[in-house]
């Protein structure tokens, strides 16, 4: 069976920025499980997948504009530490959720300088350019439900 649209797929993966660094790995026994066509994979993976079956081993390089999305300064911003309100200590690396006026947006602290607290709403992958070994485990229909709802639901699980 070939990954297309619909398909359950399944796939073990090692994923190396530019300079080789391992940034993420299936190495825990856990594939990576999504549904070919639902968008629940960054685009350029997803198209390198497509028609791949059982076995099926490759690398791809995916650029930023079709796995995290091109690195956005406008996304970067310094706000005052009254705007966490009720949180006690804020460090680097921490993650909010933020209300703007697109929505609910996740932000990282990337830097503090006393009361000013910078934060950044790009993704951490944003603007890498992306190296990934994959081999592809398992293919499947999706379920009914599964195509309904627009993502694969594990065993004992929904969502």
């Amino acid at each position: 069976m070939k990954i297309e649209a619909n398909k359950v797929a399944s796939f073990d993966y090692v994923l190396k920025n530019d300079a080789g660094e391992v940034l993420d790995s299936s190495d825990d026994g856990q594939p990576m499980i999504y549904l070919h066509g639902a968008e629940n994979i960054i685009p350029g993976l997803e198209v390198e997948l497509e028609g791949k079956s059982v076995g099926d081993t490759f690398k791809v390089t995916v650029l930023p504009e079709d796995g995290y999305g091109v690195y956005d300064e406008s996304l970067v911003e310094d706000v005052q530490r009254e705007m966490f309100d009720g949180v006690e200590s804020i460090e680097v690396g921490m993650s909010f959720q933020a209300e703007t006026p697109e929505g609910i947006q996740e932000v990282t602290v990337s830097a503090i300088d006393g009361d000013t607290i910078t934060v950044n709403a790009n993704h951490p992958l944003a603007g890498e350019t992306l190296h990934f070994d994959v081999e592809v485990t398992d293919v499947r229909d999706a379920t009914d439900e599964e195509l309904e709802h627009g993502h694969v639901h594990l065993e004992g699980h929904c969502h």
